[in-house]
């Protein structure tokens, strides 16, 4: 089947131009400059200005907001807003919990269109727990000192919604798939000065990115 070229008006009357750019010579093809004709200043002003918002304005709607409905389309477009509450933690070290969900909350705010706010303003919620937190020596040096130790932490999480519902793109999805596993581990080699905080740390940011990439698809 033959397809026939569909070609603008807009396009015969300026050429061809890039995103947001006018050839040189489009306003005054618009105005209905020719060679040999002649205009007053008021009235090339006027049909300049027209010709600038029409343009301006047919830019905006096309390919120009490509990229942002795209990238909205990765999320859930009935949620606007998250809050982000500090993490519990089974763990004997102070902090880690208040340092996921700072972490958690950053990554959502650069990376997501949704805006981290406070618990009366959300209409969702991020929760979560540090369920897990190891250290382990897999190198020794000969006189069995510890030359790379592997620090390790495991969350859950969940997202719900203001009333408690559970979010998720699909409702036939059981309810214990709605809580997601995710891990995250981090090495360090004493000699190079690095400490288990170092490491901690690299896992936490680690693990808020994990979070949040799911909070683009399924099993939500």
């Amino acid at each position: 089947m033959n397809h026939a070229k569909f070609t603008s008006p807009l396009n015969s009357i300026l050429g061809p131009a890039r995103c947001g750019v006018l050839p040189e010579d489009a306003v005054a093809r618009v105005a209905g400059v020719r060679r040999g004709g002649q205009l007053s200043a008021g009235q090339l002003s006027r049909r300049c200005v027209a010709c600038l918002l029409f343009v301006a304005t047919l830019a905006g709607l096309t390919g120009c907001a490509g990229y942002q409905i795209g990238q909205q389309q990765l999320y859930r477009p009935d949620i606007r807003t998250v809050h982000v509450p500090v993490f519990e933690s089974a763990s004997f070290r102070r902090n880690l919990g208040e340092q996921l969900a700072e972490a958690v909350a950053t990554e959502i705010m650069e990376k997501t269109p949704y805006r981290v706010v406070s618990a009366d303003r959300a209409d969702s919620i991020l929760r979560g727990r540090l369920i897990s937190e190891t250290k382990r020596v897999i190198a020794e040096d000969r006189f069995d000192n510890p030359r790379v130790i592997e620090a390790g932490m495991v969350a859950q999480i969940d997202w719900v919604g203001s009333q408690g519902e559970l979010l998720s793109h699909t409702i036939t999805i059981p309810i214990d798939q709605y809580e997601l596993r995710v891990g995250a581990a981090e090495q360090f080699i004493p000699e190079a000065g690095q400490s288990v905080a170092t490491a901690h740390q690299r896992a936490i940011q680690e693990l808020a990115q994990q979070i949040v990439a799911q909070m683009e698809v399924a099993p939500w």
